[in-house]
Order: C-alpha cells, then sequence, then structure tokens
C-alpha cells in the first residue's frame, strides 16, 4: 500500500529567507544561504523569542543539536549553533548567536527539554554560559577537569593525566608528564631526502651538492686488478656433462609418430 506523506522529499529554499526575514525583523543581524541551507545570525538577547517563533509558527518543531565554534580573535570569540528540522515541510536551518567568555546566552530549555544536555556540552567544551538553565553542570568530562578542551588555546596534552595507583588502589590525577616531545610530521619523501638537517646529522660533513658525483677512475667504483682476479676465481665446478646413450632405458615405451597418419573413414 502507498503511503502519502505531507513532506516533500526535498525541500526548496525559495522564498524562505524573505518570509523569515519580513517575519523575524530587527532579531535577524546577518543571512545567507550557504551549502544548501539558509544561516541566520540573531542578536543574542533574542534568541529565545526566535526560536520560539519558528516553532510555533513556521512549523520547525524539532532541535537537532546545538554546537559551539571558537574564533579567539574576535571581541565575542564563541558562536552557538542552534539546529532546527521541520518534520512537515522536510527543510532544515541553522540559526547562531555570538557571545564572550563572560557574556551569558539565554537558555532555550523552556522551549525543548532536549537543550537541557546539549547546553551542557557547549559549556563544557567551550565554557559558554546558559543563563536560566539550573542543570548547567560538565557532562563529558570528568569532576574537577580543568579548562575547556574546545578552545583554540586549550594545550593539546591537557594540564593533568590520570593512572591506576597499585599503591593507593585508585585512580589518581597528575600533572602531564610527556614521555617525549610531540613530533612533527613533514611526510616528505625519505627517498627524496628532508629540506633541514635531522638531528645528529650537524656532526657530520655536508657533501656538496651541486657537484654531480662521477666515476672518472677505476679506484672510485671498487674495480681494479684485485676485484678482476677475484671476479675470476670459479665459485662452483658447473653442470654435470650430459651423456647420450643409444641404449632406450629399461621399461621405456616404444616410440611413436608425433602425429597419427590420416586415413580413410
Amino acid at each position: 500500500m502507498t503511503v502519502l506523506h505531507s513532506a516533500p522529499k526535498f525541500a526548496s529554499n525559495d522564498g524562505v529567507m524573505a518570509a523569515l526575514i519580513g517575519a523575524l525583523g530587527t532579531a535577524i543581524v546577518a543571512s545567507k544561504e550557504e551549502h544548501g541551507e539558509i544561516s541566520l545570525t540573531i542578536a543574542r538577547d533574542q534568541i529565545a523569542n526566535v526560536l520560539r517563533t519558528l516553532r510555533d509558527d513556521h512549523e520547525y518543531q524539532q532541535l537537532m543539536e546545538i554546537a559551539g565554534a571558537d574564533y579567539p580573535d574576535r571581541a565575542e570569540r564563541f558562536e552557538v549553533v542552534y539546529m532546527l528540522l521541520s518534520v512537515t515541510k522536510n527543510h532544515r536551518m541553522m540559526l547562531k548567536v555570538t557571545a564572550a567568555e563572560n557574556t551569558p546566552v539565554p537558555t532555550v530549555t523552556t522551549l525543548w527539554p532536549n537543550a537541557g544536555w546539549l547546553e551542557r556540552e557547549v559549556f563544557d567544551m567551550y565554557g559558554v554560559i546558559f543563563d536560566g538553565n539550573n542543570d548547567l553542570r560538565r557532562i563529558l568530562t570528568d569532576y574537577g577537569f580543568e579548562g575547556h578542551p574546545f578552545r583554540k588555546d586549550f594545550p593539546l596534552t591537557g594540564y593533568v593525566e590520570l593512572r591506576y595507583s597499585e599503591e593507593d588502589q585508585r585512580v589518581v590525577y597528575e600533572p602531564v608528564k610527556l614521555a617525549q616531545d610531540l613530533r612533527q610530521f613533514d611526510f616528505m619523501s625519505p627517498w627524496e631526502g628532508a629540506n633541514y638537517v635531522l638531528p645528529g646529522d650537524e656532526k657530520a660533513a655536508t657533501p656538496p651538492t651541486d657537484q654531480p658525483k662521477t666515476t672518472d677512475k677505476p679506484a672510485q667504483t671498487g674495480a681494479g686488478a684485485p676485484a678482476n682476479a677475484k671476479a675470476a676465481v670459479p665459485v662452483s665446478n658447473g653442470a654435470p656433462a650430459v651423456v647420450d646413450s643409444a641404449k632406450a632405458a629399461p621399461g621405456a615405451p616404444k616410440a611413436t609418430n608425433s602425429r597419427p597418419k590420416k586415413g580413410k573413414s
């Protein structure tokens, strides 16, 4: 039985941008269409009202994700990204707000209950504060974790490391101790050679690279009279001689023609 659904298989963006700009007005700071999706930058203090309007009046029923991004060179370095889905229209939309380290973003837990965990993830990874979230705790890192791992200025090694202590019979935290420095991989071909001096090679004399290597004298090739004399010494007695015997081996079959003669059938 064929099941009909009101949502189109492929939704178009035609007219959506103009309709949203007319409905949201000055709450929109910037708008663009990129990679087949509509992206709106919203004033931070209006994000809850805008999301409520999109949910109630424009049929964007589901909040699929809240993500973050860090741009340290900006005055408001963080972007909080809201991804909405309209089930009835089969259409997606992306909304962004900017925030600084000490600038709170209004919570949307009053609109979608799943925003509680999503806002906790952004807080844990970036340190963005959500005003009105009554359970803004870390959710991905451990208790007592220092810093926010997705910030661009967070060190790759972190600040502490954990291990199981046989003496204390528990997991202990210690300052990071690297067994070796972080290695830099240049992915250069070892046959072509690196364009820098490897550790230890500075002690060796650097051969002239602008002069081609030639073998003008036998001494430069390792050849000469001693090498020729050594090469003339046989290393084995050779293969055994082939003996031609006229006698057939005992039990050998009789010789046959290579091709049978053609006869009348």
